[in-house]
Formats: structure tokens, sequence, C-alpha cells
């Protein structure tokens, strides 16, 4: 995880930089936006900018979006008023911090931004002989193909793959290909030259240049569109690239990991991705199973998620009781590792006491406990299995209610236990920062009581 930071705010900012240096983040500090986009445009790349909020922002977020560098910016201020920090999402931060800093808020603030300081947990069958395979290929220059669901984990193995490799004392450089927009992910992957469009103005090293000597994941793969496949084809075979704009190849010494929720021979089949890049990619396949295939593996995380959420949210040490393991082992967790994660964090806030019971174990709209299975076991019979998902489905407390009640109740509700604080609230809720303040102010001009930071809502 790289941060940057641009200000000063007496020194308030460097406070932040402890906080985050001391959760694995690596930070680099200047006083002025200019110095910060020329480290940017050199290939210094980060993964989160935190930034004074009387600097203007508007010219900072709107060169970064001119220049095609997609990093998210958060603005940070000392008893600043509620117009400052609108004006500073205005600009187009994605979130305020309030200096002095609260641990927790920067610690949630990093984690919405990157998965790099989760550890390999494994303990079923099922995953050990993946991570044998993993083993096996680490220090290789093969080219791997991580796949499986969405939530998985694949991202986590991406990085376990890295660290048991050889060059693991290089970078580990990540590009969410599905996050980025078509136009910008051509500049981030290649890099552009000065005056290669509207807003280039000078050159700019991309994610295949910086990752030089080190590892480049490209996250979601299957999202990529075709011309940029053939692209990145090239830079895979012949291991130079071009940046946009620019008149001679660079060679980059690199080596290529990808991860798809898709299947890329169906992709392929459907004329979506290109089969000579699919062969490139897949020369080792690691397929992580879903988590309900590694029952084990359920139980350690959900430990792990309990001591992490109790710790972060300031609370003494809770754990699992016998019931809540085995509701835990017995559910299929259709949203995997990352459904398993929002569940224990909602149990580490729902729960009284230091032992947390199966019924705060709940699902997302946090009005039921879990089921064993939210899945009922196939028949193999299409009609009757259909009828039961069917059935299933309107055997529930929520018939009756609208998605947009039942949304606005968990949003509400979430906040509270949250104590108003939107970052965690967007976290375990699993949406961005930007989509949680505008329910919010559309509940607030509806009359709807919204809690503000430090503030329960009331039950009705």
């Amino acid at each position: 995880m790289r941060v940057m930071m641009i200000g000063n705010l007496g020194g308030q900012l460097s406070v932040a930089s402890k906080i985050a240096f001391d959760r694995g983040a690596k930070v680099t500090h200047f006083d002025q936006i200019e110095q910060a986009l020329s480290a940017l445009r050199a290939g210094r790349g980060a993964d989160l900018i935190m930034a004074d909020y009387n600097l203007d922002l508007s010219s900072l977020t709107s060169a970064l979006d001119a220049e095609r560098i997609a990093v998210p910016v958060v603005a940070c201020g000392v008893e600043a008023d509620a117009t400052g920090a609108a004006n500073a999402i205005r600009a187009g931060a994605r979130e305020f911090i309030p200096l002095p800093p609260d641990p927790d808020m920067i610690a949630a603030v990093l984690e919405a931004v990157a998965d790099d300081e989760r550890p390999m947990i494994v303990s079923d069958p099922a995953m050990q002989r993946v991570i044998q395979l993993a083993d096996q290929i680490a220090g290789s220059e093969a080219s791997v193909l991580i796949t499986g669901e969405s939530g998985v984990g694949k991202e986590v193995m991406a990085r376990y793959v890295h660290k048991q490799s050889r060059r693991a004392s290089k970078p580990f450089i990540s590009v969410n290909c599905a996050a980025i927009p078509e136009n910008l992910l051509e500049s981030e992957l290649f890099g552009h030259e000065k005056g290669a469009f509207t807003g280039a103005v000078t050159r700019r090293i991309g994610k295949f240049e910086e990752a030089d000597g080190g590892t480049l994941l490209l996250d979601e793969i299957s999202e990529m569109d075709a011309r940029l496949q053939a692209k990145l084809l090239r830079a895979i075979q012949e291991r130079e690239i071009d940046r946009v704009g620019g008149s001679k190849p660079i060679k980059v010494n690199i080596r290529i990991l990808a991860t798809s929720n898709r299947n890329l021979a169906d992709a392929v089949k459907e004329g979506i991705f290109r089969e000579d890049l699919l062969y490139r990619l897949n020369v080792v396949n690691l397929r992580i199973p879903p988590l309900r295939e590694r029952k084990l593996d359920a139980v350690e995380l959900a430990n792990y998620f309990v001591e992490k959420y109790a710790a972060a949210n300031g609370l003494p040490g809770k754990q699992l009781s016998d019931e809540a393991r085995e509701c835990v082992q017995a559910h299929d967790w259709p949203g995997n590792v990352r459904e398993l994660e929002n569940a224990m964090h909602r149990a580490v806030l729902l729960s009284v006491g230091d032992v947390i019971g199966a019924e705060a174990i709940r699902s997302p709209d946090g009005l039921e406990p879990v089921a064993a299975s939210s899945h009922p076991m196939p028949t193999g019979n299409p009609v009757v299995d259909a009828a039961t998902q069917s059935a299933s489905a309107l055997n529930t407390s929520l018939v009756g209610r609208t998605v947009a009640d039942v949304e606005q109740d968990l949003i509400l509700d979430t906040l509270s236990h949250c104590l108003g604080n939107r970052t965690h609230a967007a976290n375990i809720l699993g949406i961005s920062i930007r989509t949680l303040r505008n329910k919010l102010k559309a509940y607030s001009e509806a009359g709807v009581d919204v809690p503000q930071p430090g503030e329960v809502r009331e039950a009705i």
C-alpha cells in the first residue's frame, strides 16, 4: 500500500503518515501539488493521496483526470468546518478526514483502498493443494492465471505468489482492469508521452515500467477492451511496450499474473477475449475453490476477522461460541471470503460480551441470522431445483417490503453501529463512500434522521 501525503497542516499530516506507516503503508510526502504530480508522472505511483483540504484540490483532481492517472484522493483538515469538508468532496475528494487523525479512521481508509495486508490463511485440504501448486511454480517466470468466484481471495493469492518468487524484493504492482475506464487504462498500463492527447502536459510512466524487475498483476483481466488486449499480447510476447504517443518501444522485465472471475474459455467462444492472449496468460492456472468447498478455512478466517474487527473498533477481544463456529461452517457463503468478512464485522458490532453467539451472525440486511445453507443442495432435476429456490426466496420476513425500504434500514442501522463513521459504514456495506454520501443526502432531504459522527440512531 503506497500513500502520498500533500501539504503540511502544522505537522498533523506527519502524524497521519506515522499512523499509515505503522499499518504497513509506504508513505511519501510533498509540500505542493505539482511536486506530487511530477512524482506520479515519473512512475512513483500511489494507491492513495491524502491532501490538505486548503490546497487547490480541484486542480489536483482535474490534473489526475486530464493526465489519465487513476488514484483516489482523500482530503484532510484541522478544525475544518462542514462547508470546507463539503467543498473538498465537490472538488473530487473521495472522503474527508478531520485532523488530528483518528487511527481507526485512517486504518479504515487504507483498508478500503487496498487488500495487501491480508494474510494467507489455509487449513482446508482443498486450499492446501492450491498452495502446494503455487509454491511449485512461484520461483519460475511463467505467467499465472488465477481464477475463482468473486471474493475468494484471488489478489491475496497473487501477492502470495509474488512473495514466494525470485522477484519478491522488487515491486508488486496491481491494476484493476474492471475499475479503470477504458480511456484511462491504456495510459495507466503503458504510460504516455507529452502531447499524446489533450491534457498530457508531460511524459507519464505507466504500470509496466513501474513494475520493472517485479510483478504486474492484471486484476479482472476479462474486463479489458479488445483493442487493449492486442497491445497487451504484444507486451507479454516481446517484453516491450509502446507508450501512448511514443515513437520507440521500451524493454521491460516483468512477470505477469492475471485474475478472472469469469470462464475465459467461454469468453473466447463469445468473441470478447482473445484466444492467443488466454494461451499466453494461462501457462499455469491456480483455481481458488469457493468457500463452500473449504469449510475448515471458513472457521479459521472467521476467527481472524473477529480478532481484526474487535481491535479496529476499539472493543475487547471476542471469540466465537461453539454454535457460532458451527453456523460459519454450515453456511455456504455465496459471497465467499468477502461476505464472511462483512458478516464477522457485523457480528463483532452486534454481539454483547466477549463471546459471539450464532444469533449475532446475521444476513446482510441485519434482520435474520444466516441460514445453514442459503443455496439448497441441487437434486439434479432443473424443474425441482428452480421451484425449491423460488420457494426459499419467498419464505422470508422481507416479503411485502420494498428494496428501497430494506436498503435504507440496512444503511442507517450500519451507520448507527459505526457511530456515524461514514468510512467504516461504507466498508461494511461494500459500497463506495461517495455512494453512501449520496444516499444519506437523499434520506436527509426526505426528512429521515441520519446519524451524525458519534451518534446512534434511535430504534423506531
